[in-house]
């Protein structure tokens, strides 16, 4: 009979995952322009150029990324060329270990029931627009990923092994996104609380992964002074990705907790801190997880998945409280979770109907007033430069144009070849762009571009494009420009 039990348990918790990973794959894959993110570009310009053209990371392209992240793009470029599938498909299957894992830490702590309120709660706010979605091939994913997996490693530990291990997996975490330490730190607090004994594995796991790490980039070919620059210092200088002002960081703080989807979880908080009455585990790896938002400070998007696996499970022990405290039917819960839970977003319904009709002709457009060619056409727009410029011909895409870029496939004359306006970025891209003269060079001609973009590096192209090119023609709301 017991094992009978097991195997229902399995069935049911494998059903569910499969079913979160079919919505899962269907968010992902059916997104507007059916083309890489600005993100995804980036990081598969960096990857490919490390993969096939043997330019290692932070040399042949910067972004404020791990190299692992860069190495499962290159791969992705590898087998199968620039695509966006496979790095979302691999994403999807890394998160569905993840939500796995969520279940079974509830299910330690509780029990089966939990579990799959858990499970369920989690996979569903994952798809969320607020949460990016369809973005799951992001670092955060796998991020969340290793520290679910050595948050469960951490609990169920039974000697200091288990806890090597955990430190292991929390150290992968940290060297695909640094903010992974504020959980780690919730894991270590954990230690304190259960075994101090256990604190010297945790951290000499931690440790040694991340050494290996270090050693598997260093063998590479990667700098490792550049990589910690851009991983770590660059963040925290003026125009870099978190120099914003505290209004702007305010606003959006705003727009992802209190505007948003998130708000549905407050109940569930509230109540289960009232009800527990003390600091636990998962109330730890809240904090802690809202502080590593905070401290980057954009509030975007994304960084709200850190916080979603101990709000889940939060939110599912609330839920088996109220069925044994007042006997109500558990159905009735899983039906009302279902509906506040899922995702309501209508983008996929939009890109399914395009799969099935006729595809509309792009206008080149090119005429006042100038906008922002959409993410199909900006992958039009680079395979067009593809299509008309030489293998060994270098190209530069003015402002933010990584997605333009990598459906090039050309190698870019900087490594700054997406917008970077910290003080040493702009010195390195002029001086870049100086020695390596591109044969093409595309400028916005759309009015965001002088408006996000530094009066100085405006100038720069601009100055550049009088001297050395001619004008070939405008495409997309971008001037083409061949040098002479």
């Amino acid at each position: 009979m017991l094992k009978d039990r097991i195997r229902s348990d399995q069935s049911v918790i494998l059903q569910i995952i499969l079913l979160l990973v079919i919505l899962q794959l269907a968010v992902a894959l059916l997104t507007d322009g059916f083309a890489l993110s600005f993100d995804e570009a980036m990081w598969h310009y960096i990857g490919r150029n490390w993969f096939r053209n043997g330019l290692a990371p932070y040399s042949g392209g910067v972004d404020n990324k791990s190299p692992l992240i860069f190495a499962v793009f290159g791969l992705s470029d590898k087998l199968f060329g620039v695509n966006y599938w496979f790095p979302r498909v691999l994403g999807t299957v890394v998160q569905s270990v993840g939500i796995h894992y969520v279940y079974k830490i509830a299910k330690y702590v509780a029990d089966h029931r939990t579990g799959i309120f858990a499970v369920s709660i989690y996979g569903l706010s994952l798809l969320w627009h607020g949460t990016g979605g369809k973005y799951v091939s992001y670092t955060e994913t796998y991020e969340v990923t290793f520290i679910i997996l050595a948050f469960y490693k951490s609990l169920t530990a039974q000697n200091k092994g288990d806890m090597f291990v955990s430190g292991l997996l929390a150290g992968i975490a940290i060297a695909f996104r640094l903010t992974a330490v504020f959980a780690v730190a919730a894991i270590l607090i954990g230690c304190v609380r259960k075994n101090r004994s256990f604190i010297f594995p945790f951290c000499t796991g931690t440790l040694s992964a991340l050494g290996c790490l270090l050693l598997i980039a260093f063998f590479a070919g990667i700098n490792i002074r550049m990589m910690l620059d851009h991983m770590v210092l660059d963040n925290f200088t003026s125009g870099s990705a978190t120099d914003h002002s505290f209004a702007w960081k305010l606003h959006n703080f705003a727009d992802k907790f209190i505007w948003s989807a998130m708000p549905i979880f407050y109940p569930f908080l509230s109540w289960y801190l009232f009800f527990k009455r003390r600091v636990d585990p998962f109330v730890l790896w809240f904090v802690f997880a809202l502080i590593g938002i905070a401290a980057v400070g954009i509030f975007d998007a994304v960084h709200l998945k850190e916080v979603l696996p101990p709000l889940a499970i939060m939110s599912a022990a609330c839920i088996g409280y109220f069925i044994d405290n007042y006997k109500l039917s558990p159905a009735i819960f899983v039906v009302a979770m279902t509906l506040i839970f899922f995702p309501k977003s209508m983008e996929q319904v939009r890109n399914i109907k395009l799969l099935f009709s006729e595809k509309p002709k792009t206008d080149q457009v090119c005429s006042p007033p100038y906008t922002i060619p959409g993410e199909g056409t900006r992958k039009l727009l680079g395979q067009w430069v593809r299509d008309n410029t030489n293998p060994s011909d270098m190209v530069f895409v003015a402002g933010f144009g990584a997605q333009v870029q990598v459906y090039t496939e050309r190698i870019s004359p900087t490594i700054y070849f997406n917008v970077t306006q910290t003080p040493a970025a702009r010195q390195r891209f002029y001086s870049d762009m100086k020695h390596n003269k591109p044969a093409m060079v595309l400028v916005p001609l759309f009015p965001e571009y002088k408006q996000q973009v530094g009066a100085d590096l405006c100038n720069f192209v601009d100055s550049l494009v009088t001297v050395n090119y001619r004008l070939m023609e405008c495409r997309y709301n971008y001037n083409v420009y061949r040098i002479k």
